[in-house]
């Protein structure tokens, strides 16, 4: 007796394998890729910092055939001074100049988002125009106004623009988060009799922790790497920042000052790769929560 095939129905409720999984094992092994090929220049300066001069660029690979501590011991009194002092130095303009920006920045946003006054949209115009304007146009006119007060040699051509609202970028920041906030808490306060510096100090300021936060992390990596304005006005060793002192030790005739620059670097990323590991998250929340989504 002859039988008819008949093609296999697909039972109601089932779906079909899903090739999903192995489009997410390309892309994880692909992301994977990028992220050895990231990390590769670190870990050769980390592993060329315990070799001895004569070998970095010798033996470029990642195995190294000896080992020695002797690049951190030179690298630390390399420059006639502790390595310490310098890190001193650029731990005093970054706290500074997060001061000057949290003050500064926050009364500025506030009378751009919250004060009614002539010509405030021209001006809040005008600092964001001043955000595209290259740093590099205002280095000589600044360098001699210093220079005419004697202020050269120290941190004071470096921290009076902070405290001045010269970052027009947290100015921005900041102004787009005040004006989130509900203009009936600020009525709410005026009707008890608070005036705008007390509605700013006991209501403004308190709701704005996300944006204080960005602000400060910002800041705190900007200062720390900054490289270009203090080599400008430091002209002293014992005033030196981290990355002006990093500078200083660069020498092209000898191998064996490689050592101890790639040293005395991998300690200078360990204070910015410790501040972002803690403030991640905050970063993440406080840039989710200014306007800049």
């Amino acid at each position: 007796m002859a039988t008819t095939l008949t093609p296999q129905t697909q039972t109601p409720g089932r779906t079909a394998p899903s090739r999903r999984p192995r489009g997410d094992l390309r892309k994880h092994l692909l992301l994977t890729a990028f992220a050895l090929l990231m990390i590769y220049p670190l870990a050769w300066m980390i592993i060329s910092s315990f070799k001895p001069g004569n070998l970095i660029l010798s033996q470029p690979g990642l195995i190294p055939s000896e080992v020695t501590f002797d690049n951190y011991r030179n690298g630390w009194n390399a420059l006639g001074e502790p390595f310490s002092l310098f890190f001193v130095n650029s731990l005093l303009l970054t706290v500074g100049s997060i001061i000057g920006n949290l003050v500064s920045c926050s009364l500025a946003a506030y009378a751009l988002a919250r004060l009614e006054f002539r010509a405030r949209r021209l001006y809040f115009g005008i600092t964001l125009a001043s955000v595209m304007l290259p740093m590099h146009v205002l280095v000589v006119p600044q360098y001699i106004f210093f220079s005419q007060l004697d202020m050269l040699n120290t941190y004071f051509p470096l921290l009076i623009p902070k405290f001045l609202a010269t970052d027009a970028f947290f100015v921005f920041l900041m102004v787009q988060f005040i004006r989130t906030i509900p203009r009936d808490l600020d009525q709410a306060a005026a009707i008890d009799g608070a005036g705008p510096f007390r509605v700013f100090w006991s209501i403004i300021l308190p709701l704005m922790k996300p944006a204080l936060v960005t602000t400060t992390i910002f800041t705190f990596i900007w200062t720390w790497n900054d490289f270009f304005t203090p080599l400008i006005y430091l002209t002293s060793v014992d005033v030196y920042t981290v990355p002006v002192a990093l500078n200083t030790m660069v020498n092209a005739e000898t191998q064996n000052g490689v050592g101890a620059l790639f040293a005395m670097s991998l300690l200078s990323l360990a204070p910015i790769l410790l501040f972002f590991v803690i403030a991640q998250k905050y970063l993440i929340r406080g840039i989710a929560t200014t306007g800049l989504k």
